[in-house]
């Protein structure tokens, strides 16, 4: 599992070919050493790539959703998959940023999508970054989508709240350099689907 200290490292894995930044809409971290097996067995959905980060994969699918459910039903038959992968995250949506600004504008604009869903439930943002070190904030960024989701909900008359250990849902955003593929998970998803991420 990649952890926050190795969000800017490059991976022992790599290729000379670096992902281009429009090229993916699933992100897949290893548990160790599971490169070759984990990419057999996603091959059969998609194209696996490589990415310059330590144990962790790149996917691209025809429709997330579908794909989700795909992986769902194979985990629920085969739990061993679990040991090939530690996490496997389509995104609902995906934007191409090159700066801190544009990834706010970018992120801004998605929130429209999300925000019923959020009518007076409580929520907060995680985000999983992977370069743009020293330019990308990740406690600032998630506080900024906070308050947005926040102000967007007060102004619709629907008021959430924040909530870290006791939530309602989680809006997700995986960053590989400058793309960003971003989710809204139900605490039920999370918990139903641990592949998604810790709840």
């Amino acid at each position: 599992m990649v952890g926050a200290n190795d969000a800017d490292r490059p991976g022992r894995e790599t290729s000379t070919a670096r992902l281009p930044a429009a090229d993916w809409n699933v992100v897949v971290t290893l548990p160790e050493r599971t490169f070759r097996e984990a990419c057999r067995l996603l091959g059969k959905w998609g194209r696996v790539r490589r990415t310059h980060y330590y144990n962790v994969l790149a996917m691209t699918v025809a429709d997330t959703s579908e794909f989700q459910a795909q992986f769902e039903a194979a985990v629920g038959r085969e739990p061993g998959i679990m040991n090939l992968v530690s996490h496997v995250v389509p995104a609902q949506a995906t934007f191409d940023f090159a700066t801190a600004a544009e990834f706010e504008a970018q992120s801004s604009l998605l929130l429209p999508r999300w925000v019923p869903q959020l009518a007076g439930r409580r929520f907060h943002v995680r985000l999983h970054r992977r370069g743009f070190k020293g330019r990308l904030s990740t406690p600032v960024e998630e506080r900024f989508l906070d308050d947005a989701i926040l102000g967007a909900l007060e102004r619709a008359g629907t008021p959430g709240r924040i909530g870290f250990d006791d939530f309602d849902a989680v809006l997700q955003i995986e960053t590989i350099d400058g793309r960003a593929g971003a989710s809204l998970w139900t605490r039920d998803q999370l918990e139903r689907c641990p592949f998604l991420g810790p709840p």
